[in-house]
């Protein structure tokens, strides 16, 4: 949470149930239920242009070259539009730990540090305290576009993104019912994940996948794939434009940056993890394109080793200002890569031991592990029955992540019991949906007529 921010009262819970019923009078929940481009709309490309700016400038045409690949791709680029338009919607005015970039393909399998398999949000790039409305929102959006990039009719993406929002109001009204340490206790862990499904053939799909996650080696598999022994020294593979080794600087200047800046890094791991992360050397660090919101962002892989079979790779990510801030409010972390990573603590179930941040030349970036056991979901593959079941899981995840630190009571009381906010959100969803495409095409436009150069890999 950021500093000073109170985001939950201390009322008991039925007075907090009462006072989010009342904040209907101010908000109507059917007043979620449209989406319709004001006249002052800002030029979706001017935003994608300007939300570009400080980025290594030979990546931005890759980001580009990724985003105009499908309305579905180009949506999850788009934060920054996206987060312009949200701040013109109605919201009840309470505020939670908020995502900022809530879309389907955030959110996955991971290991915690006791090895137990959770599902949760994995991106947070964009997190700051904002109206929980927002991320519902752009998470229900996120299934209409991936949807109907499936190949769904228009009355199945919209029944899974009510399906999505029914199991965030569910589970909120759940979470509002237990204690604070219970709250924080809870997590979606495999299990919870295998009860829900009641063929038999997913359910070995589910497990299988888990199965193999969990059994992933990091000297067997990423090891050989991403590094390499030169003159007796273990380096990072170069694999341009998407693994390349910075020359902006000479060797041993660019030596004495990285290693100043990971000692920036290990001060912000707790006492025990600071002796884990001992254990270590630093061998190389080469720069990894990722993503499609993060491309053209200086992100990383460092590659350390606690002797020649003994490898760790971490994720090196630079951390930029939230496109929620210009509508939210201005972060009260100093350092970017500092608000990820309390953003990241606060709505997380458990978070990686290797969480901290750092500093380099004005630059802030966090460090987590690189791909330690992580599941992502085969989304673009999923019928109809499979998305809807994984909005599931998304809608109950987020509510997780809003009731950890935030009035769950509250946005309960506010909600209701009935399908009303459901059935505006999903509306709302089909309409953007609509406006996601149009500004998909006006992309495609700026690029034909030379406005913008892409990269298509």
């Amino acid at each position: 949470m950021q500093r000073g921010a109170a985001l939950v009262d201390t009322q008991p819970e039925t007075d907090r149930r009462a006072a989010g019923r009342v904040l209907r009078e101010r908000c109507p929940r059917a007043a979620h239920a449209t989406w319709k481009a004001p006249a002052d709309r800002r030029d979706p490309v001017e935003l994608l242009i300007e939300s570009s700016e400080g980025r290594l400038p030979q990546l931005i045409p890759i980001r580009y070259g990724r985003m105009m690949q499908s309305p579905f791709a180009f949506f999850r680029g788009a934060a920054a539009i996206m987060a312009a338009d949200l701040s013109r919607t109605p919201d009840s005015g309470i505020r939670v730990q908020a995502c900022g970039d809530c879309h389907l393909l955030n959110f996955g399998g991971f290991a915690t540090p006791e090895r137990h398999i959770v599902f949760d949000i994995n991106d947070f790039d964009e997190t700051l305290p904002a109206p929980w409305e927002w991320d519902v929102k752009r998470l229900a959006a996120s299934f209409v576009v991936g949807g109907l990039h499936n190949g769904f009719a228009k009355a199945e993406a919209r029944d899974v993104a009510a399906r999505v929002v029914a199991n965030y109001r569910e589970h909120m009204h759940r979470y509002a019912q237990m204690g604070v340490l219970q709250r924080w206790y809870e997590r979606i862990d495999t299990d919870d994940l295998v009860a829900t499904l009641r063929r038999k053939k997913w359910k070995q799909f589910v497990r299988a996948q888990v199965d193999k996650a969990v059994s992933r080696d990091v000297l067997e598999i990423d090891f050989p794939k991403l590094a390499t022994t030169e003159g007796g020294e273990v380096r990072i593979k170069d694999n341009p434009p998407l693994i390349f080794h910075q020359t902006e600087l000479g060797a041993q200047e660019y030596d004495r940056v990285v290693r100043a800046a990971f000692r920036r890094y290990r001060a912000t791991l707790t006492d025990e993890r600071k002796a884990l992360l001992d254990q270590y050397e630093v061998k190389d660090i080469a720069a990894k394109v990722v993503g499609v919101g993060s491309v053209g962002t200086r992100c990383g892989i460092l590659l350390l080793m606690a002797g020649s079979n003994d490898p760790l790779f971490l994720q090196v990510k630079e951390a930029r200002t939230s496109v929620l801030e210009a509508y939210a409010g201005k972060s009260q972390f100093a350092n970017r890569a500092e608000r990820v990573v309390a953003g990241q603590r606060l709505m997380q179930a458990a978070s990686d031991m290797f969480l901290g941040w750092t500093e380099d030349r004005g630059r802030h970036f966090y460090l987590r592990q690189l791909r330690d056991v992580k599941i992502k979901p085969l989304v673009e593959v999923a019928d109809f029955a499979r998305l809807a079941h994984y909005a599931i899981w998304c809608g109950w995840a987020l509510a997780r992540a809003h009731a950890k630190a935030g009035d769950a009571a509250m946005i309960s009381g506010y909600l209701g019991t009935s399908s009303a906010f459901d059935d505006a959100v999903a509306r709302f969803a089909m309409d953007y949906a609509d406006q996601n495409a149009r500004d998909h095409q006006a992309l495609i436009k700026a690029i034909r007529a030379g406005r913008i150069e892409v990269f298509q890999e």
